[in-house]
């Protein structure tokens, strides 16, 4: 067990959403930034615990996209935080699990006493690298950020039971965006294929590989930590697409113990695990002496479970 507590969270939710079919999704405005999100996410879950910016000893950016090539994105919700204060901030990013191994990582720092009180922040627009011309992923994302306050605890009873990350690297081009960076820098942009700067995925071939890793993965995972399915009161996946369902009916975990909102609220990327979390917790689904599953798969291909006591 790694001792730690969420002593805060908060969610930023654009206010304007699209409809396809019966499902809602939500874009952020035009005149709204990806920073202003993620720094309101963060500004609510500080405030819900009861604290300031300048009290924070690490930030931790877990986005699949960030803002800007340089500096990394955690340095810039800092900056719009506070200009003073004594933290760190850097990125974590396993794409759309980010937040679950920063509070993998965020665990350890705690245990290990190098930090006491850490700020996660998540979150990503999506919809600013959608492709139209795919109309899976383009009916497929929204926009949104999370973020929650870590504190080292004195109960030895809550924290991070145990955790899990691994990737198959063969299917690592199943989910991409080529341009931007080195491979494709910006300045190469009028004679690249602009289709390299948007979301591409097979999304055929990213399931049937998520469903060819998952049990045993999920297996391992249980085995080694001990926990059974009773000992867990939600599970709290990735709300990766419309095959979620049937992904967590394969993997055996209950309907009644498992959160599943992809209809009303789409993929939302890096915020999807900490914002069902989040709502779990506001809702009074789960709380205090409870042990929660923050799981799911990502661009990678990687798979990442982590089992939480609240």
């Amino acid at each position: 067990m790694r001792n730690c507590e969420i002593v805060g969270w908060g969610t930023s939710l654009p206010d304007r959403t699209v409809r396809f079919g019966d499902e809602v999704r939500y874009r952020i405005a035009d005149d709204v930034s990806h920073l202003d999100m993620l720094v309101d996410a963060a500004g609510r879950a500080l405030a819900g615990a009861g604290i300031v910016a300048d009290e924070v000893d690490l930030v931790l950016g877990a986005v699949a996209a960030g803002i800007q090539p340089i500096p990394c994105t955690a340095a810039l919700i800092l900056e719009r935080l506070t200009l003073t204060g004594h933290a760190a901030a850097f990125d974590v990013n396993s794409t759309c699990t980010s937040f679950i191994t920063a509070l993998d990582v965020a665990s350890r720092y705690l245990e290990a006493g190098d930090a006491e009180t850490i700020l996660i922040v998540s979150g990503d627009v999506g919809s600013r690298f959608l492709n139209p011309a795919q109309r899976e992923s383009y009916e497929l994302f929204s926009d949104a950020g999370a973020a929650v306050v870590l504190r080292r605890s004195s109960d030895p009873e809550r924290g991070v039971i145990a955790s899990a990350q691994r990737t198959w690297p063969s299917y690592a081009h199943d989910t991409e965006i080529r341009g931007g960076l080195s491979r494709s820098p910006a300045q190469a942009y009028a004679d690249a294929d602009p289709a390299d700067y948007l979301f591409d995925m097979d999304g055929r071939r990213a399931l049937l590989a998520m469903m060819r890793v998952l049990p045993d993965f999920f297996a391992a995972f249980h085995a080694r930590s001990g926990l059974s399915y009773d000992d867990v009161a939600l599970w709290v996946p990735h709300q990766a697409s419309a095959a979620l369902a049937p992904m967590l009916d394969r993997l055996g975990i209950p309907a009644d113990r498992r959160v599943d909102e992809v209809r009303d609220f789409g993929n939302m990327v890096s915020a999807s695990v900490p914002f069902m979390l989040a709502q779990s917790l506001e809702s009074g689904r789960v709380g205090r002496g409870d042990t929660v599953i923050l799981c799911g798969t990502a661009a990678g291909l990687t798979a990442n479970i982590l089992a939480l006591r609240l």
